[in-house]
């Protein structure tokens, strides 16, 4: 190591209460791995390896807040408390690697019930959703589907509404008991929020619906709840589809103005994707290439005075330092590359030539080594 100052990404940050060790989140990836909700041994392997590899942060997959708001079957849940105990060992094993560990809270609204994206992604039918032991209803705020293949939801009424929030507040509670750190609003992605957040998909004529201010209540109302209910001191995101790819639907200029709000109930970050409002918007009307969202972080963090979160192609430790030291964002998530290579903190720290993680990991390592299994520990010291 030099005395040079850290890279950028290598900075830490601090969020409230919580110190980052440095600039790199795990994105939320969905596994389709969980037991009625409950984390398994997938999830210890899944997520703890990033934090064996070095990263800041690292999120769960969307988590849902209710049963009928699950993605696919096999998602992971907060609507109890034994969901919460199973995550337990998970997140104490992240902490002890020196990562602070996240929560994706959810609903997937109308988009809930469907296929893991390697078997095709598509809405799972009636007969195959009564199958399921766990009762299933697709939720929104108007009976639209999400697109072909998907069935009409049922449209929230008052008293669905504030069963939504209350669940949202209940799991980010249970979140906070088993010691999590962070805790993520998924607003995007063409789920319930961001369904409520659409001019297309929210047709509602009441207080919940029409104009901007109707159809940001319900994401201000779980904001606001929950960070009533999550200790101040610790930092709260919300994960935005800044652009919804529908034309004429939620953008840029209506991002700007929910996180300015957000920001004001108490959410420290906004973490910056697209699209998703139905399956036809995969093919967004966006830019392609590295870093394809990383303008939606740099507009937001500008225009909001909220930090961000930049996520989507992130490749290279030269892109992810350029990011954060040009002040296009706060943090970066990365998911693909970190599939690819759960070190890539550590390897990233080594191509920038500041590495303040990597030399201190196998030390550590070696004291287990030697502590739990000397002969093993020798036998690795002479074949250096």
């Amino acid at each position: 190591m030099t005395d040079s100052p850290l890279p950028a990404l290598f900075q830490p940050l601090a969020l409230r209460g919580l110190q980052l060790r440095n600039r790199i989140v795990i994105s939320p990836m969905c596994q389709h791995a969980a037991e009625a909700g409950h984390a398994t041994a997938w999830h210890l392997v899944h997520l703890g390896k990033f934090a064996l590899g070095g990263a800041g942060l690292v999120l769960t997959e969307s988590t849902a807040v209710d049963p009928r708001g699950r993605i696919g079957c096999a998602d992971l849940g907060l609507w109890s408390d034994g969901q919460a105990e199973a995550l337990r060992p998970v997140v104490d094993f992240v902490h002890r690697q020196g990562s602070a560990f996240g929560v994706q809270l959810a609903h997937a609204g109308r988009k809930a019930g469907s296929q893991p994206l390697w078997e095709g992604g598509a809405a799972l039918s009636g007969d195959e959703m009564a199958r399921d032991p766990l009762p299933w209803q697709r939720l929104g705020p108007s009976p639209l589907p999400a697109g072909p293949g998907w069935s009409a939801p049922q449209a929230l009424d008052e008293g669905g509404i504030e069963a939504v929030v209350d669940a949202f507040a209940e799991a980010a509670r249970r979140a906070d008991r088993i010691g999590v750190d962070v805790a993520e609003l998924h607003f995007g992605h063409g789920y319930l929020v961001a369904s409520f957040l659409s001019p297309h998909a929210n047709r509602r004529t009441d207080r919940w619906g029409g104009d901007l201010a109707g159809r940001m209540r319900l994401a201000l109302a779980i904001a606001a709840r929950v960070r009533a209910a999550w200790p101040a001191h610790k930092p709260l995101f919300a994960r935005l589809s800044v652009v919804d790819g529908s034309v004429g639907g939620w953008g840029e200029e209506d991002s700007a103005q929910l996180a300015r709000e957000l920001a004001a109930l108490g959410v420290d970050v906004v973490d910056c994707s697209s699209g998703g409002l139905t399956e036809e918007t995969r093919a967004l009307p966006v830019p392609r290439g590295l870093g394809f969202q990383v303008p939606f972080a740099e507009r937001i963090r500008r225009e909001a005075g909220v930090r961000t979160q930049a996520v989507g192609m992130i490749v290279d430790p030269q892109q992810a330092e350029a990011i954060v030291a040009q002040g296009r964002a706060d943090l970066v998530a990365i998911g693909r590359e970190a599939l690819f290579d759960p070190y890539w903190p550590h390897h990233a720290a080594q191509a920038l030539g500041a590495d303040p993680h990597f030399e201190r990991w196998p030390e550590r390592h070696g004291i287990w080594l030697r502590k739990r299994a000397p002969g093993l520990a020798r036998a690795r010291a002479g074949a250096r």
